[in-house]
């Protein structure tokens, strides 16, 4: 099953009203080898294929007039979107399909402008044809017609502004290479094209971006790579520039005067047009300062402007007038993560823990950094202490009215302890008098009147907070002990066996015993908790005030949870929890404004249902597993917000977003107890009980993945950890940027040696001029115990169409010496690749995959000696070993499967996927099975046929499963986010994870043959409930895609689709389960 986050890809626009459009362009890399043909080659397609993938030109309405976007899908599917506010959700206005029969797709990509007055939409997709979509007066879509373009190699193109005809600016380059401007006014009624008003030939031969000038200065410019130009027919005005790369726009002022330009460094210019008279009489660029490299600009409102980026993190920036110390105009107010691109991972355990982590390599040019990302929540320990066999935690305050906390309650069997913080921030044993000390509590806390409550088996007790003396006491009657306590502020709720249910009143030095009620079944938990006490933002309107709740939650041995009215204890709601385990803990919350019940059995199991605050009625069942052990639920609050930590073998912390329940595992062993700690030692803190001890500690962020961020200040392009030093092995490299069109950007490569918990940098070793790292592995030789860095690296000199020349480094790495070169071995080409295999180096070499051993010398030193190799491969891009077999990612010729045979120091062909699939990465799943990544964003997996009848059948990798992510995918690799227990259902599920030019991560896991037949058949069952934004269907989507073919997907299951269950309305859940003959809870 297939398991990512990911971004269709939809290429945008807006309908705006008149005067309002603020194009944006974007470019988006893949993993680039530039030093190399090859990796030219493997760049460029990745370059073609994502420039669909790209926003091509998203054009914004104003904010006094934002109209419905319009998205045009990579494979020509069209729709006009709309928000609904009081659903808050995306819907579909108009969908149909703009793929023609014929043309050849453009180069640039898909590019999208609508008309200023609203009069039509138009979309350059096939060299030479330019459609049109006409808009009605009353804003409906009309019958979309071609027009002919002469120009084949359009660069951009734009509407113009106030203009009598809709009338387009068209940006191109002709054969020679030269570009030029040229207008055309579009015939609605003879559809077709006609020559517009102005013509501007032999612009600035880098010139990339046509910026339209609204109304009343109108016009056209045209941004070059030295030069900037102003055109509307009859003033020309043009200024020189620095050699840059301009990427993206926003437009600063309504009448179009001022502009805000990004280059591919990051660097952001604002661009002024000087005028007078409704003429423009001059331009001038004044620097800023640097930002992310911009895909997006959009100009909010006093200075503040958004940057997104898909190269670094998007960002909310302030303008300032006057520069900083050095001397930017820019201050970073906000930053919005984005992972992309990621050129290579490693999966490792940081923390030695058994929980995994990839560490990226993200970003460009000096924007790149190592991204460290982590599942689940951590806590991060102050304090701990050493007591076995604790029963129950609960912090209480000396006096109600105090800020912090001051005693920690401690409870075991048979005895009672109080902790509290002394004047020296220690946690020593303290003393409340009158508390029973000899007995295990059930419930303590403060209470109204400055009082404080405990509860045991054998009664209630109420003591004054001040003078810590017990002011009343309340017995069950003889013969009955109490088994089950909650309580609020104000309120007391008591089991005391035999299904008996009492209810108190908390008055000043007084209990009162106000109804009691005998229920047909025992009581296995209870909760009482005010919803509209939950606090903050959390809180309803209207709702109780915070000492008192009108409703209680018990759970009983009947396997049901019931909700009662308070004080008459008259039953309001029931619900069947099915099974034969019952619920061992309930809990009232408060999520966005939502009031829930939680219900946890002793299984592992936890339901939540949705309650009316005003009736206690329940609604929007829903059940998922958190673990196998029983579940304590308790109510906590970071950062303003209510969350609920779930404590049990795998603690979950419960909360939400966007009105969406989400469950985090904490990074814990198993969680017996837990409760909120605020004290001026401990601010915000949750005191922890394991089975031998507890800890007070902070918890991190609550969110789903935890990403800390290592900035270097150029690009990392390859990495590799080593576990015996505890280093990364780190391929870098610095740009430096061209000073004029006649020069190249320069790059310097580095190996970088980087210790993996502080991430400094400990050593550097500097590559050959002209010398590019190309692969970085650690490993280990036969018959020598020291680990190795090795390094692959090609040199791509500029007279070469191809790499002739390539070393193979080998490194010993210590923390102190740092990086030490202690064998060196020259290649006939590029080592695109490296691989561990049975104690000896295996590499593939341009064409060729070479095998080597490590030899001893006499004077104890070693060296590479090639053993054997195999031909007949394109470029041997990628490498997976597994025992004997050898799986070879070629540039073109997919995938093909090589044995190695020690005795006769051979490697042969086995079998071949016959397919043409350019692949970007491949993996072994199991001795049979193979996964690979192609560029047009497939994943495809090929099995061995070694039991076929004929040699041909078994010489051929059989396609077993297709499958469209629609993501550039540069690695795959075994490991896993999440931490793996051995008694875990999913614990002998192998899963791999990859990354993606647009930085997302996914996983891939193989599924048992039962699991995936039922997650098919309801994968199946959603597509007919889930429907698709813009009506696109999933199905369609999901196809394997290239310019080869187009087929179903199978094999594999969108696990995202799958999660899409847990979103659905409780009809939408039942047709799903119809269809599957099963119960919505299973």
């Amino acid at each position: 099953g297939a398991k990512a986050h990911e971004r269709h890809p939809l290429r945008h626009w807006a309908l705006h009203s008149p005067d309002t459009a603020q194009p944006h362009h974007s470019e988006m890399y893949a993993d680039r080898d530039p030093q190399t043909d090859a990796g030219r080659a493997r760049g460029d397609v990745g370059r073609s294929n994502l420039r669909a993938h790209r926003d091509a030109a998203a054009v914004q309405a104003s904010p006094r007039a934002a109209g419905p976007p319009i998205c045009v899908h990579e494979r020509y599917k069209f729709c006009v979107l709309a928000y609904d506010a009081a659903s808050g959700e995306l819907v579909t206005r108009a969908n149909g399909d703009v793929q023609d029969r014929i043309g050849r797709p453009s180069d640039k990509g898909a590019l999208g402008v609508v008309d200023p007055e609203c009069r039509l939409i138009g979309l350059h997709l096939y060299d030479g044809l330019f459609k049109v979509i006409p808009i009605d007066a009353n804003g409906q879509l009309r019958e979309a017609f071609n027009t002919r373009l002469e120009e084949l190699q359009v660069i951009d193109l734009q509407f113009m502004h106030g203009t009598t005809k809709p009338t387009i600016a068209v940006l191109y380059k002709d054969a020679t290479e030269a570009r030029h401007v040229k207008t055309y006014e579009v015939n609605l009624r003879e559809k077709e094209l006609s020559d517009g008003p102005w013509h501007q030939p032999n612009v600035d031969g880098g010139a990339g971006l046509i910026i339209p000038v609204p109304m009343p200065l109108g016009g056209a410019i045209v941004v070059g790579e030295q030069t900037i130009v102003y055109l509307n027919g009859m003033v020309i005005k043009a200024i020189p520039i620095r050699f840059t790369v301009t990427k993206a726009y926003g437009r600063v002022d309504a009448d179009g005067s001022r502009y805000l330009l990004s280059d591919h460094m990051g660097q952001l210019f604002l661009l002024v047009l000087s005028h007078s008279a409704n003429k423009v009489t001059g331009l001038k660029l004044e620097p800023l300062g640097s930002a992310s490299p911009a895909m997006a600009i959009s100009y909010l409102d006093n200075g503040i402007v958004f940057v997104g980026s898909c190269y670094a993190d998007s960002q909310l920036v302030r303008l300032n007038a006057e520069p900083d110390m050095e001397g930017s105009h820019i201050e970073v107010l906000e930053t919005f993560m984005n992972l992309g691109p990621i050129v290579d991972f490693a999966v490792v355990d940081l923390e030695r823990q058994g929980q995994g982590q990839v560490v990226t390599c993200s970003g460009i040019f000096n924007y790149g950094s190592l991204r460290i990302v982590r599942n689940g929540i951590g806590l991060n320990e102050h304090a701990s202490v050493e007591l076995p066999g604790i029963k129950g935690l609960w912090a209480l305050r000396a006096r109600s009215s105090d800020e912090f906390d001051t005693f920690m309650v401690v409870t075991f069997i048979g005895e009672t302890r109080a902790l509290a913080i002394s004047a020296e921030d220690e946690l020593a044993e303290s003393e409340i008098p009158g508390f029973d000390a000899d007995a295990q509590t059930l419930f303590c806390g403060n209470v109204v009147h400055d009082q404080l409550l405990q509860v045991t088996a054998s009664g209630v007790r109420l003591v004054n907070a001040e003078t810590s003396a017990l002011v009343a006491q309340w017995t069950p009657p003889s013969g009955l002990h109490i088994n089950v306590a909650a309580a609020s502020p104000s309120q007391v709720l008591l089991a005391t066996g035999g299904g008996n249910l009492v209810y108190l009143e908390i008055g000043m030095a007084a209990l009162a015993e106000v109804k009691h009620v005998q229920l047909k079944h025992e009581v296995a938990c209870l909760d009482c908790t005010p919803l509209g006490g939950l606090g903050g933002e959390e809180a309803m309107d209207g709702a109780p005030p915070p000492d008192r709740a009108d409703f209680a939650a018990v759970g009983l041995w009947s396997m049901e949870v019931m909700v009662l009215a308070l004080p008459t204890l008259a039953t309001v709601a029931q619900e069947q929890l099915g099974g034969e385990v019952i619920p061992r803990s309930v809990l009232f919350c408060v999520f966005d404004s939502t009031p829930y019940l939680l219900a946890a059995l002793g299984d592992g199991h936890l339901f939540n249902f949705v309650a009316d605050p005003t009736t206690g009625a329940l609604s929007s069942r829903k059940k998922l597993s958190l673990g196998t052990l029983p579940i304590t639920l308790r109510n906590f609050r970071s950062k303003q917000a209510t969350h609920v930590f779930a404590a049990s073998d795998r603690p979950t912390v419960v909360h939400s977003s966007n009105k969406k329940i989400l469950y985090s595992n904490v990074n814990l062993p198993a969680v017996n107890h837990v409760c909120p700690f605020n004290s001026a030692s401990f601010p915000d803190s949750l005191v922890i009980a394991t089975d031998g001890a507890f800890s007070i500690g902070t918890i991190d962020d609550i969110q789903k993945l935890h990403i800390r961020t290592v900035p270097l200040g150029e690009q990392p392009r390859r990495i590799a950890h080593q576990e015996s030093s505890r280093t990364f092995g780190l391929a870098t490299t610095k740009y430096v940027q061209a000073t004029s069109s006649f020069s190249e950007d320069t790059e310097n490569w580095y190996v970088r040696l980087v210790d993996d918990q502080s991430f400094d940098v400990l050593h550097s070793a500097t590559m050959d001029a002209f010398e590019a790292v190309c692969s970085v592995i650690s490993c280990r030789f036969a018959d020598d115990e020291k680990e190795y860095f090795v390094v692959g690296t090609a040199f791509s000199f500029p007279d070469e169409v191809e790499p002739t020349r390539g070393r193979i480094l080998v490194y010993h790495a210590d923390a102190a010496a740092g990086l030490t070169l202690v064998a060196e071995k020259e290649t006939k080409g590029a080592v695109y690749t490296l691989r561990h295999f049975n104690g000896k180096l295996l590499a593939g070499v341009n064409s060729k995959v070479q095998l080597f051993r490590w030899v001893a010398r006499e004077d104890d030193s070693h060296e590479l000696q090639s053993e054997c190799s195999h031909y007949g491969h394109i470029i041997a891009l990628f490498l997976q070993t597994r025992g004997d077999f050898i799986l070879v990612g070629d540039l073109m010729k997919s995938v093909s499967l090589l044995l190695y045979k020690p005795e006769e120091g051979m490697i042969e062909e086995r079998a071949r996927d016959y397919n043409t699939n350019w692949v970007t990465a491949c993996a072994i799943i199991d001795d049979d099975t193979y996964l690979g990544a192609e560029n047009s964003f497939n994943l495809f997996s090929v099995r061995k046929n070694a039991d076929a009848a004929s040699d041909e059948e078994r010489r051929r990798l059989e396609v077993v499963g297709e499958y469209h992510v629609g993501e550039f995918i540069n690695k795959i690799q075994h490991g896993s986010l999440v931490m793996r227990l051995p008694d875990s259902d999913t614990a002998d599920i192998p899963t791999m994870i990859f990354g993606t030019v647009n930085g997302m991560i996914g996983v891939v896991a193989s599924l048992p043959k039962e699991t995936f037949e039922f997650l098919d058949k309801m994968q199946r069952a959603l597509n007919k409930v889930v429907s698709g934004i813009g009506g696109l269907k999933h199905e369609e989507w999901r196809s394997f895609f290239n310019e080869h073919k187009t087929v179903e997907a199978h094999g594999f299951i969108d696990g995202d689709l799958i999660e899409t269950f847990l979103d659905l309305k409780r009809e939408g859940m039942e047709e799903v389960a119809r269809v599957l003959s099963v119960p919505v809870e299973e």
